[in-house]
């Protein structure tokens, strides 16, 4: 009876393993995707099963966001008065702003003022001062919430704007936010404030979904007034990494018509969540123009056939006459965007890359380390930000496209994670971020050739080992 239950199991086990692996194969993804699931389902079945349930399965053809709802906030719930705007896009970057129309519903918009800020502290005041001066709403998403001094603080001062009568709502990511408690989130509703996870994770019905987080960092004040970037809710955003240094990030505070793409990427999500519509026209108030400038706020995610912020970097890279600079934590590109940047490179144009020389991610980093050889070899210029951590994500192409945001150049933020990058299409602004970039320079240390080819053997084949599991990371 032993050996029969024993022959049984086996027999459902192996035919559990083939299962998963034709899943895999037929589901026609990238190869360089597919084939280490495969080989990690086939020589680990037991682990490789258990990972792959969690984070290796395709969920992007489950609709988590209703197409018709996301069209309906991104496009006709903005006023007609701004449907009807003409922004002046460059001419070369036409084709970018509208196949970002017609992929994310991404409308191009003018005048906005973007202020940067480039460390935590600074950041953390300025969002809570625009707090204290709100009137109306704060609809605010993090994907890192962490109750430590910083996060107090936040929670402390939208109590305090609840008790007086703003409507503040709350978005973060549950698998992001992991440390905060019910307690923290039975005190905020307490207090007024609506608040909602993203993508709730509930063993073990909805496991599945714990590869698919919300990266996004949004907060609207008034609708007037958006703050977006690189930067969480956590005291080490200020106080700096746990090895020593600072944390070197992008933020920003956006003013002007900006404004209405930042709150239509948070109306899309509020409504996903809470299933309550609260698209009307007190979102999107009568807002100036503070710049000449254009810009198009991106959402993008695992939803829908296109991977619309990977296309755009790919056709901003490939549209480069002059420079690319790249200031990213992470970087695992796909084969195209690693081949167009080192064509970029052997082709004259100024290709530079700026990497944290320490990475919060041991794995992460030896991966990330492998797709130096061909970027060096190719002319690309690679920098290590040795003053702490490098978290910022930057994109300055030629003089006058910026790219920035929430994502990273990687295989996550290219198809797993919800992100939203701003494409800004503002010379003044592209000539802010290049001297930012050239600033950052003087805490780097630039990668010399001679000395990467000759790191030790035990070191390369750990990084070529790591890689072949970046697309799962």
């Amino acid at each position: 009876m032993q050996l029969l239950l024993t022959s049984l199991f086996s027999i459902l086990y192996a035919a559990t393993v083939i299962g998963v692996v034709l899943v895999i194969i037929a589901g026609n993804r990238n190869p360089l995707k597919a084939a280490p699931w495969v080989l990690f389902v086939l020589f680990a079945p037991v682990v490789g099963l258990f990972f792959y349930f969690f984070f290796g399965q395709d969920l992007r053809r489950q609709r988590f966001i209703s197409r018709r709802t996301y069209k309906r906030i991104m496009v006709y719930s903005l006023p007609a008065r701004v449907r009807r705007a003409e922004a002046p896009v460059p001419d070369e970057y036409k084709p970018m702003a509208a196949m970002l129309e017609k992929l994310s519903h991404a409308t191009p918009f003018h005048g906005s003022r973007l202020t940067a800020y480039c460390d935590g502290a600074s950041k953390m005041e300025a969002l809570l001062e625009e707090i204290e001066r709100a009137q109306h709403h704060i609809h605010i998403f993090y994907y890192i919430v962490e109750p430590d001094e910083i996060g107090n603080r936040l929670i402390d001062a939208l109590l305090r704007k609840a008790a007086e009568g703003v409507k503040v709502r709350l978005l973060y990511d549950d698998v992001g936010s992991k440390k905060l408690k019910k307690r923290h989130f039975r005190r905020m509703r307490e207090g007024g404030i609506e608040v909602y996870p993203f993508l709730e994770v509930r063993f073990p019905l909805f496991t599945r979904k714990m590869n698919y987080r919300n990266h996004r960092k949004v907060v609207v004040i008034d609708g007037r007034i958006g703050f977006f970037g690189g930067m969480n809710i956590a005291d080490r955003y200020i106080a700096g990494p746990k090895w020593g240094g600072t944390w070197r990030d992008n933020h920003f505070k956006i003013e002007g018509k900006g404004v209405y793409g930042l709150q239509s990427v948070f109306l899309v999500d509020w409504s996903t969540v809470s299933q309550i519509r609260v698209d009307s026209a007190e979102f999107f108030p009568d807002l100036s123009d503070y710049t000449e400038g254009v810009m198009q706020f991106v959402p993008s995610g695992p939803y829908g056939p296109w991977r619309s912020l990977l296309q755009a970097v790919m056709l901003a890279v490939a549209a480069a006459k002059e420079r690319i600079w790249i200031q990213t934590p992470y970087f695992l590109p796909t084969e195209g965007l690693n081949m167009l940047l080192q064509t970029a490179a052997l082709s004259g144009i100024d290709v530079q890359l700026m990497l944290p020389k320490h990475s919060d991610s041991w794995y992460v980093g030896k991966a990330m380390h492998s797709f130096i050889d061909d970027m060096v070899r190719s002319g690309v210029r690679v920098w290590f930000y040795k003053s702490g951590f490098l978290h910022a994500k930057l994109l300055v192409v030629d003089d006058e496209l910026t790219i920035c945001g929430s994502a990273n150049m990687d295989f996550r933020s290219f198809e797993h994670n919800f992100e939203s990058n701003a494409f800004v299409y503002d010379r003044s602004f592209n000539e802010q971020m290049q001297q930012t970039f050239i600033d950052d320079l003087r805490a780097c240390e630039r990668l010399k050739p001679v000395r990467w080819f000759r790191r030790p053997w035990p070191q390369r084949l750990a990084e070529s080992f790591m890689r072949l599991f970046s697309p799962l990371m």
